[in-house]
């Protein structure tokens, strides 16, 4: 795929997904290949290539002789990176960012506390940059820095969990961060408490202190929703 093509299929791709996940296109809706090539301006080909991916997610089933259909939004990959992105982007916002929020709350902790006992040296060392980083991007309006270094912090967590399940959800919990970030559900600077928190999480897995590990989480998640109480109620 050129270039040129590879940004034809991203712009469909993510006008369809938004407009699907927004309910702007509900369950049961028909989209004919021929009129979205024409809608778009693209080949039949782009368009069918989108539309795979869209199935791959769930959102869409193919029949031949109906078109594609939007499937119920019980059946769709509610986990996909790209579906979480798009729902972050609509009305439902709040509610989205409070049920992620919630997820992270359940896995992040137990994540947190195996990481105390499983993580390499260099992942302790690792976790110690980002939160310096974390503290170094608080203050001055560097969100963008500041989210850099919280994503690549929590995904650390999860990763030296030893649990590949857990791993998984890193691309989860970027796009809850990045999604809070891209549509001001942050204070303009990150609340200084809960920075202290990744710095005191980061110690406590380098000491090897699950228990502290799993608490200091729990503050970080409680923190979190509050902020989603304030900013998103």
């Amino acid at each position: 795929m050129t270039t040129q093509s590879q940004g034809l299929h991203t712009h469909v791709l993510d006008t369809l997904g938004l407009e699907i996940t927004s309910g702007q296109c509900p369950p049961g809706s028909v989209l004919r290949t021929d009129e979205l090539a024409q809608r778009f301006d693209v080949s039949r080909t782009v368009i069918r290539e989108v539309v795979r991916v869209l199935e791959s997610m769930h959102l869409v089933e193919s029949r031949r002789r109906v078109g594609v259909t939007v499937r119920p939004t019980e059946t769709w990959n509610v986990y996909d990176p790209r579906v979480i992105r798009w729902r972050l982007a609509g009305a439902d916002r709040p509610r989205q960012l409070r049920s992620l929020t919630v997820l992270r709350s359940a896995i992040e902790p137990v994540a947190a506390g195996l990481a105390a006992r499983h993580a390499t040296a260099e992942q302790c060392a690792e976790l110690t940059e980002r939160a310096l980083g974390m503290v170094a991007t608080s203050r001055g309006q560097q969100l963008e820095g500041y989210l850099e270094h919280d994503i690549a912090f929590h995904r650390i967590v999860l990763n030296a969990s030893g649990n590949e399940m857990f791993a998984r959800l890193g691309d989860v919990v970027a796009e809850v961060l990045a999604g809070r970030t891209h549509h001001q559900v942050m204070f303009e600077d990150p609340d200084p408490a809960a920075v202290t928190l990744h710095v005191r999480l980061a110690e406590a897995v380098r000491e090897g202190d699950p228990e502290a590990a799993e608490r200091i989480t729990k503050e970080i998640a409680v923190g979190a929703l509050h902020e989603l109480d304030v900013l998103a109620p």
